[in-house]
């Protein structure tokens, strides 16, 4: 099934299910109001959503409506936990390339992981916002999967029963930023604004045979305004499956249901697939021509993220933002 969230009744909006094809919807109240709600309750709430969706796909669920992807709100609007990981060591390799450094061979058995913010989510289609263009603005094309309640110190072949939505995420990144809080050796901080997630979070099972190895095996697909930027394969290149970023994850603490955990940016070690985000594009112009051509994203700039099924259909609905100026308090 497929789950979205309306921008109304209050900050967590209103779950409603959401058809195949994702051009129907009906609201899910009568079963849970929210999604939260929903992930809190899932074992026996979800035998509910999937007989709503059954009968929406069938063209019997009372109270359907068209769907309009700008009334949609962020699937979770608001989560309790996001970790994000960077589980495609090729990004990892040029980027360390590029600044005539090793990859520490620890990166390869031990995930790279950090602690996002998850305050709030943007919709689908609401407006990155950034104060200033000398941030040096970019976007970060991810898959992400939404767990259920985790016990802690669970191992990678228990993680996967917990795996209960799958997504995509613009982890959104302010470049310049990165550098001087990373030197602070404690995180990040201002360098990571609010990310978009995608209008809609699928079951595995929707996914059918992409879903495989704890996997997402479909081409992450990204326009900049309007123009092809890339479609690397996420199944592709993936050091750690989701079972192991969430085994690590709860490595020494329980996770709550309704945590997000993020792959990181989608990258091949054959760039020809093209990139998920424009530092990786811009390391890739640096090691070949001595210097990056491509610039980082300015205010009036457009960004879409999807992924399609292999016969061409839309999983998870497309993510379209603008780059917009914050104004100042």
């Amino acid at each position: 099934m497929k789950l979205g969230s309306l921008k109304e009744g209050g900050r967590d909006g209103t779950l409603v299910v959401v058809s195949r094809d994702l051009t129907r919807a009906v609201r899910a109240s009568g079963i849970a109001p929210t999604l939260q709600r929903a992930l809190d309750d899932w074992a026996s709430l979800a035998p509910r959503l999937q007989a709503l969706s059954a009968a929406l796909d069938a063209g019997q669920a009372d109270g359907e409506f068209d769907l309009d992807f700008n009334a949609l709100a962020a699937p979770l609007p608001r989560g309790y936990e996001f970790v994000d990981g960077s589980a495609y060591l090729a990004h990892v390799e040029r980027v360390r390339q590029a600044r005539g450094a090793q990859v520490p061979e620890r990166f390869y058995t031990d995930p790279l992981m950090y602690q996002a913010t998850s305050g709030g989510f943007l919709g689908p289609r609401e407006p990155i916002r950034v104060v200033s263009e000398e941030d040096g603005i970019d976007l970060e094309a991810e898959v992400v999967v939404v767990t259920g309640d985790v016990p802690m110190a669970v191992d990678a072949a228990q993680a996967s029963a917990h795996i209960l939505l799958v997504g995509l995420v613009n982890d959104v990144s302010l470049r310049n930023l990165i550098p001087g809080e990373l030197a602070k050796g404690f995180g990040f901080l201002q360098a990571k604004p609010r990310s978009a997630l995608s209008p809609v979070l699928v079951t595995p099972d929707e996914l059918g045979e992409a879903w495989a190895g704890h996997k997402l095996h479909l081409a992450m697909q990204t326009h900049i305004n309007g123009a092809w930027f890339g479609a690397p394969e996420a199944g592709v290149d993936m050091q750690f499956d989701f079972a192991q970023l969430i085994a690590h994850a709860a490595r020494t603490r329980p996770l709550v249901a309704g945590t997000l955990v993020g792959s990181g940016t989608i990258a091949n070690h054959d760039s020809g697939k093209g990139a998920s985000c424009l530092a990786e594009q811009r390391t890739v112009e640096t090691l070949r021509d001595g210097q990056p051509a491509t610039p980082f994203l300015c205010f009036g700039d457009t960004v879409r993220i999807e992924m399609r099924a292999r016969d061409g259909s839309p999983v998870f609905g497309a993510i379209e933002q603008r780059i917009e100026r914050q104004p100042l308090p």
